[in-house]
């Protein structure tokens, strides 16, 4: 017994003397061995990336610390990539043993990293080329790769620091932005930060201060002018016109560990005053005054997830979301949101100023509360998830705003706007204008079969429509089929404008909900009310001028035929002369998808046999004969069309 305690105690020893000496020689060859490694840093960097990495002096200075002069990395034939005069560093000596950086302390003084764009090429393009190592992708465990990375590079943040008289410059050509780091400064887990921003339009200083421990990976910062201005961020606006600053961003970290092999990330992020301006989005500034994310991310092996316990507020609507992505066999998206019963008007009074500008002044009663729940399974895209349920307790509209939805029911004048330039005028209920009972019944029938069958029984949306709408976008990656109803045209014909902005499409839907589920009109009004406003052709608007131009008739003798050809013209009307051969006669997709729809009508009981016994061939009789194209006729491939209609 004594023999064996005797002999773990010389392997002991033997094994502390190892390490002594493993410790001695490490120290005494640590500037060999550190300028070996920064060669093969540079003979990699030269070969994989076309680059020249050089120190102009590197060494030790005890144990862990280390200091570099003149580092800079270049690009063959490129600007200079990064410059650093001085840097000093210690590192995490038995962190080092294991193969692991782990940064103590780190001082900076004067140097940039500067990415610049060419009219071909950029001095940074070779480090976006990602190096395959033929590993299969599909078998990563997202949780455990996505907390070694983040464990990385919170171990390359110092828990010292200090930059003085650093920059980082961006010149994407010609459009520059420089953000110089005046002071930049972690002391006892306090972060402060001091940065001159500087673009062709203006100069601001931003800081950054806060809490910052990246060993517990905590941190509660906040980002702002450091003259209590609004901040600006620059370059977006000349490279994507897009304007945008803010007030003031809060992040915080709270959490961020592994827990029963799921990777949980837990804090909040708030910002005030946020303003966004860009064509696409509406045609004035965006002003959020208030908005605050609870999140809490749960990365598991094979998805990601943000848990239904996470909240956002918008000024003071209250949600709760909860979006998924798995990816195993099969790739399944889902999406809840939840917003609990509130008052109508706190809803009103929460839209983003610039966004809603029709609903500005609009007054409300009563309550509501709202649930959608969307998933769609890439193995199964007929089968998309798509339920939206606005449940209302008293909700009454006791005032509008710009838009006041019961006009539709009397006289006004309505105005097209054509590529921004506004038509002459069109007097609903006077004039020109033609009653429904003035029309053919036929006309009614075509137009519904074609443009919304379902008109006379939804709530202004059709939930099936927009579920394949959905799959149908996701399918092909693009926005290539929309889900409008004739209701949802209407509002936006009568109420907004064409302008294609995110503005115009979220106030649509708010006020076709609103003059659909508040009876504000019957549904014989509103599509009496369309029929009269929509173009049918060039500088043709109202179905009275229709008949006149095509037919030189009046609405209703319109026959089978000719209310069938002018519904199948409702989604591009001056385009019609396209439906046309060199002879006037109608082209064989034409006819095909007119016996389709005539077809269907059949199907459906809204024709009957002897409703085509006048129904002679389709013949243009009006002025809209002299905008026919004269040219050879071709023969064109006949589509069957199917029952898939754009809404």
């Amino acid at each position: 017994m004594k023999r064996k305690r005797q002999k773990r105690f010389l392997i002991l020893k033997i094994l502390v003397v190892i390490v002594l000496l493993a410790i001695i020689l490490l120290f005494s060859f640590r500037n060999a061995i550190l300028n070996k490694v920064i060669q093969r840093i540079d003979a990699k960097l030269e070969k994989e990336y076309q680059c020249n990495f050089a120190i102009q002096k590197a060494a030790f200075h005890g144990l862990t610390n280390v200091a570099f002069q003149h580092i800079t990395l270049v690009p063959k034939q490129a600007d200079t990539l990064v410059r650093i005069d001085e840097l000093k560093t210690s590192v995490n000596f038995w962190k080092l043993l294991t193969g692991h950086i782990q940064l103590g302390k780190l001082e900076i003084n004067k140097g940039y990293i500067q990415l610049v764009k060419y009219q071909k090429g950029s001095n940074f393009e070779a480090f976006l080329h990602s190096k395959k190592d033929g590993k299969e992708t599909d078998e990563v465990n997202y949780a455990k790769l996505l907390n070694r990375v983040t464990s990385r590079l919170m171990d390359l943040v110092p828990t010292d620091m200090q930059v003085k008289g650093f920059a980082f410059r961006m010149d994407d050509k010609g459009k520059k932005v420089t953000f110089d780091f005046n002071e930049l400064a972690l002391a006892e887990k306090k972060l402060k930060t001091i940065i001159q921003v500087t673009s062709e339009d203006f100069s601001q200083q931003w800081s950054i201060n806060g809490f910052a421990d990246p060993r517990d990976r905590k941190a509660d910062l906040t980002f702002a002018n450091a003259k209590g201005d609004t901040i600006k961020i620059p370059y977006l606006d000349k490279r994507f016109n897009l304007k945008t600053g803010f007030k003031s961003i809060h992040f915080n970290l709270e959490n961020l560990a592994m827990d029963g092999g799921e990777l949980h990330i837990d804090g909040y992020s708030s910002i005030d005053n946020l303003f966004i301006n860009h064509p696409k989005i509406a045609n004035k500034d965006v002003i959020i005054k208030n908005a605050r994310f609870d999140y809490r991310w749960i990365v598991g092996k094979r998805f990601i997830a943000l848990d239904s316990t996470s909240g956002l507020q918008l000024n003071s609507i209250k949600c709760q979301p909860f979006i998924s992505y798995t990816k195993d066999n099969e790739k399944i998206y889902e999406l809840k949101l939840k917003i609990p019963k509130m008052k109508a008007q706190d809803f009103i009074n929460s839209l983003p100023a610039g966004l809603f500008r029709h609903f500005e002044g609009m007054e409300a009663q009563g309550n509501f509360s709202y649930a959608l729940n969307f998933k769609y399974n890439d193995h199964q895209p007929k089968n998309i998830v798509f339920e939206s349920h606005l449940k209302p307790e008293g909700l009454k509209i006791t005032k509008y705003g710009e838009a006041d939805l019961n006009k539709i029911n009397g006289q006004f004048t309505y105005r097209a706007i054509d590529h921004g330039v506004l038509q002459r005028p069109i007097q609903v209920g006077s004039g020109n204008y033609t009653y429904l009972d003035e029309m053919s019944p036929y006309l009614k029938k075509c137009v519904l079969t074609s443009e919304d069958p379902s008109f006379m029984t939804h709530h202004g949306f059709i939930n099936e429509a927009f579920k394949e709408s959905i799959s149908k976008n996701i399918r092909t990656k693009k926005f290539a089929r929309g889900a409008s109803t004739i209701s949802m045209q209407l509002v936006k014909n009568v109420f907004l404008t064409r302008e294609k902005t995110l503005s115009r499409k979220l106030e649509e839907i708010l006020l076709v909900y609103i003059l659909e589920n508040n009876h504000i009109s019957t549904k014989d009004r509103m599509l009496e009310v369309y029929f009269n406003i929509i173009e049918w052709g060039p500088n043709v608007y109202g179905i009275a001028e229709a008949s006149e131009f095509y037919f030189q008739k009046k609405p209703i003798d319109l026959n089978v035929n000719q209310c069938l050809f002018l519904a199948t013209i409702i989604p591009n009307p001056k385009g019609f002369m396209s439906k046309f051969d060199a002879n006037n006669q109608l082209k064989p997709s034409a006819k095909q998808t007119e016996k389709f729809l005539t077809n269907l009508m059949f199907r459906r009981n809204l024709l009957t046999a002897n409703d085509t016994i006048d129904n002679f061939p389709l013949y243009i009789s009006g002025p809209a004969k002299f905008y026919l194209k004269q040219k050879p006729e071709t023969s064109e491939p006949q589509e069957q069309p199917t029952e898939e209609f754009e809404f």
